[in-house]
């Protein structure tokens, strides 16, 4: 039904051949320890950005940068309906970010740009405060084409007041906007901590914006990353589930949408532009996050202390305002200890923490209680955090048991300083581990001496030097079914 993408003599599309050349640049710098994305993160003195005329004003002819080394970003602004005045200043605030954080940015309201061969140079779209019927159904197709071809885009506050007509498109965004009451001061919950979007904010986010009712809910198909707490403003009709910004996986392509973004204030504010500029990074690929839907978790740990956990041996871990644990000393275990799971999904989120960024540590599962840590080596599977040991040993694997799909490994892992996302899905003998929503390892346990059926949950603190810090760890249960108590 579209037309393919711009492709490169071999039929890989240009924008993958790119992306893929960084992907493995950032492996092999991970590999070795490296504390950033070699094309993609931030790169001082990196290329000649374009800062814009005036005001920000949209430049239909010039775009940044060197034409290879970077992510390319296409911001596009056109309104049929209301227009916001501070679409000036978010043009102005992306080519800043872009030139301080490694990707290029061409700005135009021209429709014209929406076929096959132009998105083919950009890794994301930008709908920055789009509004009305902005595209005819040629140009609709030819995007459709590049998000089904792997492309990435970013819808900002009232691109959810675009294309109501195109039922593509809000699935696309993730909700059409509703209504809004006046400007005013509201609480922001976040809910992931581990997408770049959110990562650099605490629970709860107090600003001042234009708060959106939309018309559905997304978190059945999106990962909600942050919601509005009804409560702290007047005029929202959603209810105590009102999300804000969301993620997902969309037709082959990578989608972030935020309701903020009203204001000319908030594209001076740091942490505003640091919330778009993590969708911007996960929308062009330069940063991985898991975007898959999440729903029926109970946490086990969130920063509310550390109720119903236990330390078994050396060492301990350290908590902070901001809801992480981080390790320290060892060797030991931190385990939670008033209940056993059998089939169940584990979820948390992790970084590699120390100056160095090469830390050991690792995720304990189906093991016996004991106060002993060496119980827990002794009697049931570590799946590993370490990117630089030996391939049964390092990130992803089944320590000393099976090695992750290291390529698969190495395309989802984020760079340490930044947040990881493991799923740990266990049915039966099988343990399935997911690195930022990509599946890495699929395990099945053979030992008539070890079960993966039952037993409890733990994280390793594996010594002086080593620190990578842990939030949100929440767990599903899969099956009705509680296990037997493990001796």
């Amino acid at each position: 039904m579209t037309t393919p993408r711009g492709t490169t003599p071999t039929g890989v599309p240009g924008h993958r051949v790119r992306h893929r050349a960084r992907l493995a640049l950032a492996a092999a710098a991970l590999m070795v320890g490296a504390m950033a994305l070699p094309s993609q993160a931030a790169q001082p003195g990196g290329g000649q950005a374009d800062a814009g005329r005036a005001g920000g004003a949209p430049d239909a002819g010039r775009e940044t940068g060197a034409p290879d080394a970077k992510a390319k970003v296409l911001v596009f602004s056109k309104t049929a309906g209301f227009r916001h005045d501070s679409i000036p200043d978010g043009i102005a605030a992306i080519r800043q970010l872009g030139a301080e954080n490694g990707f290029t940015v061409k700005a135009t309201e021209d429709a014209a740009a929406f076929t096959p061969k132009k998105l083919a140079a950009y890794d994301a779209v930008v709908f920055l405060s789009t509004t009305g019927d902005v595209l005819n159904e040629t140009q609709q197709k030819a995007f459709e084409g590049y998000i089904g071809d792997g492309g990435g885009y970013v819808g900002v506050h009232a691109a959810a007041d675009t294309e109501y007509d195109w039922p593509w498109y809000g699935g696309l965004a993730g909700a059409y906007f509703d209504s809004h009451p006046a400007i005013q001061p509201a609480t922001v919950k976040v809910e992931d901590h581990a997408h770049p979007a959110t990562a650099h904010l605490g629970a709860a986010w107090e600003r001042t914006d234009e708060w959106y009712n939309y018309r559905t809910n997304p978190r059945e198909k999106a990962r909600v990353l942050a919601g509005l707490d009804e409560g702290s403003y007047t005029g929202g009709n959603m209810g105590e589930d009102h999300p804000l910004a969301w993620c997902q996986n969309y037709e082959g392509g990578r989608a972030f949408y935020t309701g903020a973004g009203h204001t000319k204030e908030s594209y001076t504010d740091d942490a505003f532009r640091k919330h778009l500029l993590g969708g911007i990074q996960y929308a062009t690929g330069a940063v991985q996050a898991d975007c898959r839907p999440e729903t029926g978790y109970t946490p086990l740990y969130d920063g509310n202390g550390l109720d119903g956990w236990q330390q078994a041996g050396p060492g301990s871990f350290e908590e902070s305002a901001d809801g992480t644990l981080t390790t320290r000393g060892g060797m030991g275990l931190l385990w939670y200890g008033k209940r056993q799971f059998g089939s169940y999904s584990l979820k948390l989120d992790w970084k590699m923490a120390s100056a160095g960024g090469d830390d050991n540590s690792g995720v304990f599962v189906g093991f016996p209680a004991s106060d002993d840590p060496n119980s827990a080596v002794n009697n049931g599977y570590e799946v590993q955090i370490d990117a630089t040991d030996v391939d049964e040993k390092t990130t992803g694997s089944v320590y000393g048991f099976q090695s992750a799909d290291l390529a698969a490994r190495d395309a989802a892992l984020t760079p340490p300083g930044r947040w990881n996302t493991y799923e740990l899905r266990v049915e039966g003998e099988r343990l399935r581990i997911y690195l930022n929503g990509k599946l890495i390892n699929d395990y099945t346990n053979t030992d008539p001496a070890r079960s993966l059926t039952d037993g409890y949950l733990g994280l390793q603190n594996h010594g002086d030097g080593d620190e990578v810090a842990f939030r949100d760890v929440r767990v599903k249960q899969l099956s009705a079914d509680a296990p037997a108590a493990r001796k």
